[in-house]
């Protein structure tokens, strides 16, 4: 029996591409960072930790789930702040909100004297961390306001992976960043399906339906509808090219500035009869990348 060769899917790409998704939060930074340029600031051993969770009988994490580093990207200044998922769900705290929020502030200073700094957001939380509530609020306040400043200089960019996206006050921080990347994998939504579900009822929103939770919050959805501006796949050295050329585009009219323009498409739906996922596509936006 003869076999057509050039009929077979080739599948070497999948298998020779790096996952962002597997990284951890350091991991990421790195991959997006020209090589040899990383330099963490206030990493584990300035154990800069939350002082209100051990009070609550949860170890501290002594970077608080957030890295930070300064390097280059395209022999550029850059700044990425990154979060790691993998402690306390990537949510945000007193700390890792204060250390994300400073060293925007700090970006946004340099900035205003004339030396650019381009500025990177790995997003992967669920949001404030209620231990921490009105402090992480706060907090996560100030990241807002940091963004909204250096948008006036450079664009800011940000990232949202998988596998926890981003929800809660921080999926306000991704809707202000000039660009947004997301992969099929992530999540995007001011409330995740648990906290729905939980405070509505499994009639209004079914967290275990992950073709429903994908169709409504998951990336591909987002970028079709307009939410995000770049659909890639979980490929780290693709991400970090699209990061390159967002910054080569420069900048661009925030999402934040175009309220008419939401207010349209909110208009355009009938609460009566709201749309479904591929409703509100045909609706709002555009068809994904294949």
């Amino acid at each position: 029996m003869s076999t057509n060769a050039a009929a077979r899917p080739d599948y070497r790409h999948f298998l020779e591409r790096r996952s962002f998704i597997e990284m951890s939060a350091r991991e990421r930074v790195r991959a997006v960072l020209d090589s040899g340029s990383f330099r963490e600031l206030l990493g584990p051993f300035d154990r800069i930790k939350s002082p209100w969770l051990p009070l609550q009988g949860i170890v501290a994490q002594a970077d608080d789930g957030v890295v930070l580093a300064r390097g280059t990207l395209d022999g550029k200044p850059a700044l990425v702040a990154a979060i790691e998922s993998a402690y306390q769900g990537g949510s945000m705290g007193e700390v890792s909100g204060a250390k994300i929020a400073g060293a925007l502030e700090r970006a946004c200073d340099e900035c205003s004297r004339g030396r650019l700094i381009l500025p990177v957001l790995l997003f992967e939380t669920g949001g404030v961390r209620l231990q921490e509530a009105n402090l992480g609020l706060a907090a996560i306040a100030e990241i807002h306001a940091a963004i909204i400043a250096l948008r006036r200089y450079v664009p800011v960019v940000g990232v949202i992976a998988g596998l926890v996206g981003c929800f809660g006050g921080m999926s306000l921080a991704a809707a202000m960043c000039t660009r947004l990347i997301v992969t099929r994998q992530a999540r995007l939504g001011m409330n995740g399906p648990e906290v729905i579900e939980q405070e509505a009822g499994i009639e209004e929103f079914d967290a275990q339906d992950r073709e429903l939770v994908w169709s409504v919050t998951g990336g591909e959805q987002r970028y079709a509808v307009g939410l995000a501006d770049d659909l890639l796949e979980d490929d780290a050295d693709a991400i970090a090219a699209a990061i390159r050329n967002a910054f080569r585009e420069g900048p661009a009219p925030g999402r934040s500035t175009q309220i008419e323009r939401y207010v349209d498409l909110l208009r355009s739906i009938d609460p009566n009869q709201p749309p479904d996922g591929k409703s509100l596509r045909t609706l709002w936006g555009r068809t994904p990348k294949p």
